[in-house]
């Protein structure tokens, strides 16, 4: 096959002169998926739909961190004790533990796009309602069906996303979409830091004070809330995923637009004639339909699990262990510590180690004011979240020459230690200077994390494997928040040598991951 100019591969370039004879034996040919999206182009299109990926990953961020900067407020208004808020937080996750496996196969057996939608509709409607719940374990509910939402789109946004982007941009295009999450991140930080100490922002409705904080809470759902409605509007199926599922007319379809965007000065048609689909045995479709209601029951328990069998079997067993370890790994770390930053720095306003013990903090709002708001609280929590930029920037550089395994397994090193010497700061300032340090460096990890969990699998299995590890994750973030939860008050030092002790764990656990730069999605 005739190789595309370097001008093709540009982003925003207009499409350049292609030899006639080569195009018309290109158009006389089916083009397999990889030739076709180089064929397609890399521009406009592309650059669309980073940010509308971005602003549904942004979105996740949001929903999931939103609680964690109401804590300090919220806390009296709902009569909340440390181990509650450490429930709260973890509530989302296990929504997210629930949802992730059954959003990644459904989106592996109904298409992306549909699963998006109503992923991202589920997140945001129910995190808007919670808004109004006048009681913690109604709160507590609420959050948990709006991460039943937040566990479907973000693995399955990593796998549509990547299922447009051609071989050698691949690396860096994830890694971009990936830094989303610090603009959600910087996003709730910010409307937190806007709206919360508004005091005056208030409501008397009777049954319910609306507070400021649940004014944040309303805006928080707004991205997810769009975000549906955009991919509703716009956005078009994976052509991966349509070419998989044996639907070549409106794959070709999907190419032919992207073509177009790509190349707006073209006069010619996107250069194929159709696709190669490939062939499948789908035992599903041939199974029998006098079958009883228990053993069809029986055929569809089975067909859902099976994608889980197949991640635990031949090639795929080694790397599917090491990635439920890792993801397990970071998880517990960044969430455990993430969710809890503003709180911890709320306790390191008055001087001194966040972990500082000053007397018994089970309290409510009896014996502890949440008013006047402590606008520092939030300052430092932007501050931090803005300093995922350095390594977003580092990621999107590099992914492509270093590649995905070296990023991963040396960022959760450092990732390690930075923890370790958070454990033994004695100033706020110091609190806030290792804070952001940690930020930086663990969204390298994330980010690499990202990038190999899409590039490690086929298409007819990567929805779901991402959704099996999320699931872990879930249940490693719950188990994080829990014990923070537990031992802030008593010992927060124990809390923070496990996050230290895992990530390094991590760190080393990644090498033994395959390396998969540039490499062709199967």
């Amino acid at each position: 096959m005739p190789r595309r100019s370097q001008e093709d591969t540009e982003p925003l370039i207009p499409f350049t002169h292609i030899d006639e004879d080569d195009d018309q034996a290109s158009s006389r040919k089916k083009l397999s998926y990889e030739e076709a999206v180089e064929k397609a182009g890399f521009g406009l299109f592309h650059w669309l739909l980073l940010a509308v990926c971005g602003w549904a990953n942004a979105s996740d961020a949001v929903e999931i961190l939103c609680v964690s900067f109401l804590l300090p407020t919220a806390r009296c208004d709902l009569l909340l004790t440390s181990a509650d808020m450490g429930l709260l937080t973890a509530s989302i996750f296990l929504g997210m533990m629930v949802g992730g496996y059954v959003w990644g196969y459904l989106a592996d057996r109904r298409g992306r796009r549909s699963v998006l939608v109503v992923s991202l509709a589920v997140n945001g409607t129910f995190g808007a309602v919670a808004s109004l719940a006048p009681s913690f374990w109604l709160f507590l509910l609420l959050r948990f069906f709006s991460g039943v939402g937040v566990g479907g789109s973000i693995p399955v946004i990593f796998s549509y996303f990547s299922e447009f982007q051609p071989r050698l941009r691949r690396g860096a295009m994830i890694s971009a979409l990936a830094t989303f999450w610090m603009a959600g991140n910087i996003l709730a930080a910010g409307v937190a830091w806007l709206v919360i100490p508004r005091t005056y922002l208030i409501a008397h409705w009777g049954w319910l004070d609306f507070q400021s904080w649940r004014l944040f809470v309303v805006l928080c759902s707004v991205p997810s809330l769009s975000s549906a409605l955009v991919f509703r509007l716009l956005m078009p199926e994976s052509p991966k995923f349509l070419m998989e599922a044996g639907r070549e007319t409106e794959a070709l379809l999907v190419f032919q637009k992207m073509f177009k965007l790509n190349n707006r000065c073209a006069t010619k048609p996107f250069p194929a004639a159709g696709l190669m689909i490939r062939s499948k045995d789908d035992g599903v479709k041939n199974r029998p339909t006098s079958s009883s209601r228990c053993q069809r029951l029986s055929q569809q328990l089975k067909q859902a699990l099976d994608p889980m069998n197949q991640l635990f079997v031949g090639p795929l067993a080694s790397r599917s262990v090491v990635l439920l370890f890792l993801f397990f790994c970071i998880s517990f770390g960044y969430y455990g510590l993430w969710m809890w930053f503003p709180e911890l720095f709320k306790r390191a306003e008055d001087g001194g180690s966040p972990c500082a013990k000053r007397g018994s903090r089970v309290q409510s709002s009896e014996n502890e004011s949440c008013y006047p708001v402590q606008t520092a609280v939030y300052m430092e929590g932007f501050v931090t979240a803005a300093s995922n930029l350095p390594g977003n920037i580092f990621t999107i550089l590099l992914m492509d020459r270093i590649g995905g395994k070296i990023l991963l397994s040396v960022s959760l090193l450092v990732s390690s230690l930075s923890v370790f010497v958070i454990y033994m700061v004695e100033t706020k300032t110091q609190s806030l200077i290792v804070s952001c340090v940690f930020s930086g460096v663990s969204v390298v990890s994330w980010n690499a994390l990202d990038v190999l969990g899409t590039e490690l699998y086929p298409t007819q299995l990567r929805s779901s494997a991402l959704g099996v590890f999320t699931g872990v994750g879930r249940v490693a973030a719950i188990m994080g928040n829990v014990v923070f939860g537990q031992l802030v008050d008593s010992n927060c030092a124990v809390p923070l040598l496990m996050v230290s002790a895992l990530l390094l764990a991590g760190g080393l656990a990644a090498l033994r991951l395959p390396q998969t730069k540039q490499t062709e999605l199967t």
